[in-house]
């Protein structure tokens, strides 16, 4: 079933941008307009500047993603993720994706995620090239291409983006979910589907508004042209 989820186009709510004090009600509006992938963003403070989230948080919302037909979809952004993921995946996450950058073992760390039952996704940053993925190419579900760099919220798209994209596209499978991560809105999302992208994220977009399920909705909705 997630992986099903993950072979057609979704926006993926990014919980770093909601309003903690009511974090299942927002969760819930979006679920309500039709989120299948929340996106929750993990930070260290070492890999990136910020600290944010662990898995009592994803604990906390597994049961009501789950019972939407929806998956956690969990943005690792910390140093050495291959020491972590197990208890995320046990929290309930769904899908996890981890940086080339964060550590010497990806093959390693691909092959713990896959071998725990969860979807692997590989993160690379703005400056990494693409060709980065190429080895591991066959363990992963999701490429996530950060349109951003890693660790702010509310950071402007990189105009680049979409060319990156389309290389990133000719060196993963068509089955690998492309995903774009920062900057995302209704303007820049139709450019990363026509370059390739498949997942979403947005979170200043969508939780920043005063009806997020209005604004995710907006974003689905621009990419119906795409």
């Amino acid at each position: 079933m997630n992986s099903e989820i993950l072979s057609r186009p979704q926006v993926a709510p990014s919980i770093l941008a909601a309003d903690f004090a009511r974090l299942g009600a927002q969760v819930a509006e979006v679920l309500d307009a039709g989120a299948r992938v929340i996106h929750v963003d993990v930070m260290d403070g070492h890999f990136v500047p910020e600290i944010t989230m662990g898995p009592i948080v994803v604990q906390a919302l597994a049961e009501q993603v789950k019972a939407a037909g929806g998956l956690l979809d969990v943005h690792l952004m910390i140093e050495r993720p291959e020491r972590h993921v197990a208890e995320f995946i046990t929290a309930g996450a769904h899908a996890v994706t981890f940086h080339t950058e964060a550590t010497p073992h990806i093959s390693y760390t691909a092959n713990l995620i896959k071998e725990h039952g969860a979807l692997v996704g590989v993160a690379i940053n703005p400056a990494t090239p693409v060709g980065a993925l190429q080895e591991i190419g066959e363990l992963i579900d999701i490429a996530l291409c950060m349109t951003v760099n890693p660790g702010w919220g509310g950071q402007s798209f990189i105009a680049s983006s979409p060319g990156k994209i389309r290389r990133l596209a000719q060196n993963v499978d068509e089955r690998v979910a492309i995903q774009v991560d920062g900057g995302v809105d209704a303007t820049t999302a139709p450019l990363c589907a026509q370059a390739g992208a498949r997942l979403f994220v947005a979170g200043s977009a969508i939780f920043r508004s005063p009806d997020p399920g209005e604004a995710y909705t907006r974003i689905v909705d621009s990419l119906s042209g795409s």
